[in-house]
């Protein structure tokens, strides 16, 4: 057969025999052209210069070419030495770039987190987390959506996000969950919203059982089965005049006159013409939960993103009980 070497072996089959050049050798051969003598090498690399040798000769055989010339003024690269030196120095850099990288990771120095929470989480919870996050972890890049918790946890599982920030409960079943890994933010307690010339609205606590009598504004889908659980375990149906998603525009009716409402702590925006009282006795509260991968080790920064959201509940929660301060 045209084009095979004598010994039967093609060109291909010695490169797969020579194979590819072992690191510590090109780092070897990298110390030697930067100093010009094996012993030189052997100081900085902390060998012998016998070490030094025999890495050298093994290098060579990896390489199939001689690589360095010895002489009295010291050792100098061959042409193929050279070549060989060029790639190493590229090699063994961008080696030692991976590496700051994944240590910058590991230490959440830098890299970036995919952050997606539903509407009313925008309103204190995030962007308090988001700030503080920031102030501890300012090399990280932040990538923020708004996105409804079916959509947020669609995105952890195909692993365009990090963390999906829900409320609970919600339209996501176990089967949507199986995989994922869920760590609780906080209980976020209901408090009345009433307009601020509501007989009650100077009361230090409200009575739920009070507002029986009242017209409600209330939210959608699962957030509206907890306020009217609520109600009905209070001893009453609640007479839901307006509904809609957004806390805000709730808050916006019970303003206007419209009626009562329970609104989540973290959603309260301090709306004027609005006296947020806390409710007597426990609560129903909603459960704000981040949602991350499990396989494996969760990145760093997701991590740490849910232990900094985690301590920003905390402290935003504070006071947030019966007998706390009226917000109106």
């Amino acid at each position: 057969m045209s084009g095979m070497p004598a010994g039967g072996r093609s060109a291909e089959n010695d490169a797969v025999g020579r194979g590819l050049p072992d690191l510590r050798r090109l780092r070897v051969l990298r110390a030697v052209a930067e100093h010009g003598s094996f012993a030189a090498a052997a100081a900085e690399l902390q060998y012998t210069p016998s070490a030094i040798s025999q890495q050298m000769a093994a290098l060579e055989r990896e390489a199939g070419a001689v690589l360095v010339e010895r002489g009295p003024r010291g050792t100098r690269l061959t042409q193929a030495g050279a070549v060989l030196d060029r790639h190493a120095a590229v090699v063994l850099g961008q080696l030692a770039a991976a590496r700051a990288e994944l240590d910058d990771l590991v230490a959440v120095r830098g890299g970036s987190l995919r952050l997606a929470a539903f509407e009313s989480a925008w309103t204190a919870l995030v962007p308090a987390a988001v700030s503080a996050f920031r102030e501890r972890y300012p090399d990280v890049e932040l990538h923020l959506a708004e996105e409804d918790p079916v959509e947020a946890v669609a995105g952890v599982r195909a692993g365009s996000c990090d963390v999906a920030v829900v409320f609970e409960p919600n339209a996501l079943d176990a089967a949507a969950l199986a995989g994922l890994r869920r760590t609780v933010l906080a209980h976020d307690p209901l408090w009345a919203v009433l307009p601020a010339g509501h007989p009650l609205a100077g009361e230090a606590a409200v009575d739920l059982a009070a507002l029986a009598a009242d017209a409600w504004v209330a939210p959608t889908a699962f957030c509206a089965s907890v306020v009217r659980g609520a109600c009905l375990a209070a001893g009453f149906e609640p007479d839901i005049v307006f509904s809609s998603a957004d806390y805000g525009a709730i808050q916006g009716f019970v303003a206007a006159g419209a009626g009562v409402a329970l609104v989540p702590y973290l959603a309260l925006t301090g709306r004027d013409r609005v006296a947020a009282r806390p409710l007597a006795g426990t609560p129903p509260t909603r459960v704000l939960a981040a949602i991350t991968a499990a396989d494996g080790p969760r990145p760093a920064t997701a991590s740490a993103m849910v232990d900094v959201a985690v301590a920003t509940a905390a402290q935003l929660l504070v006071g947030a009980g019966a007998g706390a301060p009226a917000r109106v």
